[in-house]
């Protein structure tokens, strides 16, 4: 399958870019940042994966300047991130209802393949860091997705960029009740993604310090 078929459920993560906010928590769910299906995604989570994604963009940059351009080009990877981690376990919950499994040798031969197409481990990791915001230690997880995404859109018989495949995905996000921390939104059951929630009371920091990531 082409690359950009592979690529297309990720790429959904690429949300427009909107005002970060300074919104307090949801006191229903203290601590976290997302609860989907009864299980919470907690804030400390959610940082820890922010905090693998900067230090990847640390180790491939040469110097401070550099570093603080890609995390200015980066400056909605916590939102983009929990998107994903939301986006994942609905997808997961999507294909395991329809009897859709992964295996760990087909995942390595995703890899195989992409590596060929990047030039290397190192071309691939650096790729979808660059592009995706994730990093090197969660390309496994995130290869697993486009399976799961490709193998769910083939039994339904589409593709992930038609609205059949999205519709499974918003019944998936419906059944888990998904639940955002306002400081990120809210989840949109029809698109199953994330979207900034429009609360005008909010103090628009986009134009803050350039490494603040949330």
């Amino acid at each position: 399958m082409h690359r950009r078929r592979r690529s297309a459920l990720l790429l959904t993560a690429a949300i427009a870019a909107a005002p970060l906010i300074t919104a307090c928590g949801n006191d229903a769910h203290p601590g976290a940042a997302a609860v989907v299906g009864g299980q919470r995604i907690t804030v400390a989570q959610l940082e820890n994966r922010v905090s693998e994604v900067r230090a990847a963009q640390r180790a491939t940059v040469r110097d401070e300047a550099q570093y603080e351009q890609a995390v200015a080009r980066t400056g909605t990877l916590t939102r983009d991130t929990l998107h994903n981690m939301v986006l994942d376990q609905v997808l997961h919950h999507a294909a395991r209802e329809a009897g859709v499994t992964v295996t760990r040798k087909e995942i390595q031969r995703m890899r195989a393949g992409l590596e060929r197409q990047a030039g290397g481990r190192e071309g691939l990791e650096t790729t979808w860091l660059q592009q995706y915001g994730i990093a090197p230690e969660r390309l496994e997880e995130n290869l697993r997705l486009q399976l799961e995404a490709q193998k769910l859109a083939k039994k339904l018989g589409t593709d992930t960029t038609r609205p059949d495949f999205w519709k499974a995905l918003s019944a998936a996000s419906e059944e888990l009740d998904i639940d955002l921390n306002p400081r990120y939104g809210t989840w949109d059951v029809e698109k199953s993604g994330r979207v900034d929630a429009k609360t005008p009371w909010v103090r628009d920091v986009t134009a803050a310090d350039p490494q603040q990531t949330t």
